[in-house]
């Protein structure tokens, strides 16, 4: 599970996959470089950042060749993210990269300009549809100027992979809507263009693991077809789907188990990459609970297929890779959370029968991320709980991380005038800039350490992405914001020593939250449009819901000033007993499988937007010119070497460009044919 960082630090608190440090603790946390920039560049809603390494150099030789091998694995495999994502993202961007390295004519122009930025949307996309909303970028360039530019450079891109950059067919790379096919209607890659909603569920439907309490996750590592009138898979692995880049993604594995730090770690990558070479399922589950018990060491590593976002009905997993050096002492401050995941659990506003006997395994650790592909690149996540399978998290534990460099980099590029534009008063501002980042910070480590930790299902009662199909994604990441939500307005957390004043930290994270799901996040949104991605229903379905249970005694207050609408929140007390009524209801749904439930809620609180307050919304952040969305290029890590071929020091340099990175990448890394 993720959480995506969101818009500005004003909103970091309410993004999933993670989510950061108070102001007073944060220069403890990084040694800031003020020479450092982190800015690369914006274009569209987009804007490009760097991060830096912090530790690289403490870190011993045989650790800096881990990460490098680590690093170049998951660079390896970078192309199956894109195949994943649409089945024509390969040619297209292999004809749009030859033209924009090859063409000699007029760059002056406004068509060769907005050639550049389309470019530049779909690399940071991985493909033809925006990496938030899943609908398909738009070109502010016409037909004929490509085809211009296609003979100028003696590049092909014919047929349906031309004309779909401009035609309406694939709309959406993943389409959520209700009383759809969804599967029919979602240009992801992940099923053949014959292959309805129905052909899925009885295909999985007639599947068994081998035992029932251990459900293996059928489907997260194939291409679902049909052949023949006959449904069948295509499973990622050696010699299989995607067999080319994946051979790449071994050999680096099998050097970075050369130089594991311990036995443990070793033996974790050794079951991935048996994984890698077979493709069983059985063997997945096996390298999941090696790897969450290998929990010693500097060195840490996410790698395959993952999270299911990217499917309509949650089944198949987008390739992603994030290389990670701990930073111990900001993971032992965080320890604590952990330790006393006991707690949480038993006074939760849950119900008792849905409460975890006992919590295992849980670890929490703040990483300083060292490269990232796939899915997680050029748009990170800021922090990940994993592994997913609900059977292993209860028996064995997870692990969760904070990406403590990402995070820092977003707050160093930052600015406070969208924030002012969008708080209520004046004490709602200094809340958020006093105890805005140290609130978001343990938004992240409650959602990831407790939230998906958190609750059991009721026997009988299938995984959830079965029981309540296309909106368990959103229930689960909801679930985990109200679990943190609940306890962030809580004394323990001082009592713990996290905070030093727990009603202004509980104030600043619940402001923050109310002001994003409510309002801040619309900007993301054309008007008129539905919600679509999981975690911003999530957000509105929450603030939504509690805003309306709490109309009759103005626990949140719709406030009209100068024309301008704000949401005030007047009982932060009973704004919390919300929030745990909330959080009650969606693990009954969860734990009873309850889809009748999950699309009431969802449908009814997370999918449609007040079209009155989103073009007030839109209006209003006009002003400001900071893109909407960021993403990052990754440092780049040179390996020098003897005259014998031996690795002596790992460098770590900035890329010059975004777009050099990416043609870098492209050359670098591109192991699988345009079709596959």
């Amino acid at each position: 599970m993720k959480l995506r960082f969101i818009i500005n630090v004003a909103l970091i608190a309410v993004v999933f996959l993670g989510c950061v440090d108070g102001k007073s603790d944060k220069k403890a946390e990084f040694k800031k470089t003020e020479e450092f920039n982190y800015y690369v560049e914006q274009f569209a809603d987009l804007k490009i950042l760097r991060y830096q390494i912090p530790g690289w150099e403490q870190l011993t030789l045989k650790e800096q060749k881990l990460v490098y091998y680590l690093t170049q694995a998951g660079l390896s495999g970078r192309d199956i993210m894109w195949d994943q994502n649409y089945r024509h993202n390969l040619s297209i961007r292999k004809a749009l990269e030859n033209i924009y390295t090859s063409y000699q004519g007029d760059k002056s122009t406004d068509s060769w300009k907005a050639f550049e930025v389309y470019v530049k949307r779909v690399w940071f996309s991985n493909g033809i549809h925006h990496h938030y909303s899943n609908d398909k970028i738009k070109p502010e360039f016409s037909s004929d100027y490509l085809k211009l530019l296609l003979t100028d450079t003696n590049t092909t891109l014919e047929g349906e992979a031309f004309e779909v950059i401009f035609n309406d067919n694939d709309s959406k790379k993943v389409n959520q809507g209700k009383g759809i096919d969804n599967v029919v209607l979602s240009a992801v890659n992940f099923y053949g263009p014959n292959i309805t909603n129905a052909d899925v569920e009885s295909f999985y439907a007639a599947k068994q693991s081998p035992n029932p309490e251990r459900p293996l996750s059928f489907g997260l590592n194939s291409q679902l077809v049909k052949e023949n009138g006959i449904v069948k898979e295509r499973v990622y692995k050696s010699g299989g789907l995607y067999g080319s880049a994946i051979d790449e993604i071994i050999k680096w594995l099998e050097l970075a188990k050369g130089v594991a730090e311990n036995k443990a770690q070793g033996e974790a990558i050794a079951l991935l990459i048996e994984y890698y070479k077979t493709g069983d399922l059985q063997i997945w589950d096996d390298y999941n609970v090696a790897w969450t018990n290998a929990t010693e060491g500097n060195i840490d590593y996410i790698n395959s297929f993952i999270e299911v976002y990217n499917d309509p009905l949650g089944y198949r997993g987008s390739y992603e890779t994030i290389v990670q050096i701990n930073d111990f002492d900001m993971s032992q401050k965080m320890k604590v959370l952990s330790d006393n995941a006991q707690y949480f659990e038993d006074n939760s506003s849950i119900m008792d029968e849905h409460k975890k006997a006992n919590v295992v395994g849980v670890t929490y650790k703040v990483v300083n991320v060292a490269g990232e592909a796939g899915d997680a690149s050029p748009s990170t996540s800021i922090g990940v709980n994993l592994p997913n399978a609900n059977w292993i998290r209860a028996a064995v534990g997870s692990k969760s991380v904070s990406l403590g460099n990402i995070i820092e980099a977003h707050n160093n590029s930052a600015s406070t005038g969208r924030l002012k534009e969008f708080v209520h008063d004046e004490e709602e501002y200094e809340l958020e800039e006093k105890y805005g980042q140290l609130a978001d910070k343990l938004h992240t480590a409650l959602h990831e350490v407790i939230g998906h930790a958190s609750g059991i299902l009721n026997p009988g009662v299938g995984e959830t992405k079965e029981t309540l199909k296309n909106y368990a994604s959103t229930l689960e990441e909801g679930r985990a914001d109200l679990v943190a939500l609940y306890f962030l307005y809580d004394s323990k957390l001082q009592e713990l020593g996290l905070v030093d004043n727990w009603q202004a930290v509980g104030k600043a994270a619940y402001d923050g939250y109310i002001r994003n799901g409510l309002m801040m996040q619309l900007i993301r949104l054309n008007l008129g449009n539905d919600v679509e991605e999981a975690h911003m229903r999530n957000r509105q379905w929450v603030s939504a819901w509690v805003f309306e249970k709490g109309m009759e005694d103005n626990i949140i207050e719709k406030v009209v000033r100068d024309g301008k609408i704000y949401f005030n929140i007047n009982n932060y007390e009973k704004l919390r007993e919300l929030f745990g009524d909330l959080l009650r209801e969606t693990q009954r749904i969860k734990s009873e499988g309850d889809y009748a439930a999950v699309e009431a809620l969802v449908e009814g609180y997370g999918v449609k937007v007040n079209q009155s307050i989103h073009a007030e919304v839109l209006e209003r952040n006009k002003q400001f010119t900071s893109a909407p969305y960021s993403g990052f290029v990754n440092p780049v890590l040179i390996a020098e070497k003897n005259e014998t071929g031996d690795i002596t020091s790992i460098k770590v340099t900035q890329p010059e460009t975004f777009a050099r990175q990416m043609l870098d990448y492209s050359r670098n890394y591109n192991f699988l044919p345009e079709v596959n």
